[in-house]
């Protein structure tokens, strides 16, 4: 950057007539410029650089800048971006002839901060999310304000919450616990579950996702069920679980089979759905009792 420019500026006592209009320059104040005397009224119209930035001529009396082949009047030499006076400050010249201050050319064209819109700037500390980006002090959450930084979070909308706001506002409560479910959880006619909160009666192993049995609002595995709760055939003495192979149960006489164990007792014909004959205890079919 140059420093300002001066122009040879006096006053004569002999006859002397500005280059210009001929006025008399007789103890008036002249400029001298390559060599030529010019009153300063016809030096701002003819000799005078215009400044690049109010456009309009930098008179005699006034502090001229120049770099570049460019003019500014001292006063209009400010940043473009934060009007700051750059006489004597670093500078950088950029498009359309427009200066900046080191500072704010550093931070033009780096993503600005969503919560105080200022430029975040290499070093600082900041969190991305969803192509967005906030410096890690102003990514606070929506309800209580406090700073999450690079804590964990849960969006809402165009809102962000903090675990303890999200869980208050809008998590659903489990069902057994009656806690918040932050995350995963189940869902049986529609109550809403912790998975580590849907378990066995019996064993206490988690069944979300696993074939299990309802009873009296108890919950069983298949394990514990067939143990524990299921009726036992009266034909193969093994557990009825409704499961699988013999899923249909016959029941009689406060008895319980399998369907495919509900069968005479002399001649093995299955019986489901068919007429049968109960004597002492056994199941025949209607032809078998005639030989007995």
């Amino acid at each position: 950057m140059d420093g300002p420019s001066s122009y040879t500026v006096g006053t004569m006592s002999e006859r002397f007539d500005c280059h210009y209009c001929r006025d008399p320059l007789h103890g008036k104040k002249y400029v001298q410029k390559e060599g030529r005397h010019c009153c300063v009224k016809c030096f701002e119209k003819f000799c005078a650089n215009t400044c690049i930035e109010c456009k309009k001529p930098i008179g005699a009396d006034a502090k001229e800048l120049h770099f570049k082949n460019r003019y500014w009047h001292d006063n209009c030499f400010r940043c473009f971006k934060c009007y700051t006076s750059l006489v004597n400050e670093p500078f950088m010249l950029k498009e359309n002839n427009k200066v900046w201050c080191s500072s704010c050319s550093s931070t033009e064209g780096a993503n600005k901060c969503k919560g105080c819109f200022k430029a975040i700037i290499a070093g600082d500390q900041n969190v991305e999310y969803k192509k967005s980006f906030w410096h890690k002090e102003c990514f606070t959450c929506s309800q209580c304000k406090q700073v999450i930084g690079t804590g964990s979070f849960f969006p809402k909308g165009d809102d962000i919450y903090c675990v303890s706001c999200h869980e208050h506002k809008f998590a659903k409560l489990c069902f057994k616990c009656k806690k918040a479910i932050t995350s995963g959880g189940i869902t049986y006619q529609e109550q809403p579950w912790h998975s580590e909160c849907f378990v066995c009666t019996g064993c206490s192993k988690q069944i979300g996702g696993k074939r299990f049995t309802a009873v009296e609002d108890q919950y069983y595995c298949v394990d514990c069920y067939k143990t524990f709760v299921a009726k036992k055939c009266a034909g193969c003495k093994n557990p009825i679980t409704g499961f699988g192979r013999g899923s249909t149960v016959v029941s009689h006489e406060g008895q319980s089979w399998h369907d495919y164990c509900f069968k005479c007792t002399k001649c093995s014909r299955p019986l489901a759905n068919r007429r049968f004959v109960y004597h002492n205890e056994q199941i025949y079919c209607a032809d078998c009792p005639h030989r007995l």
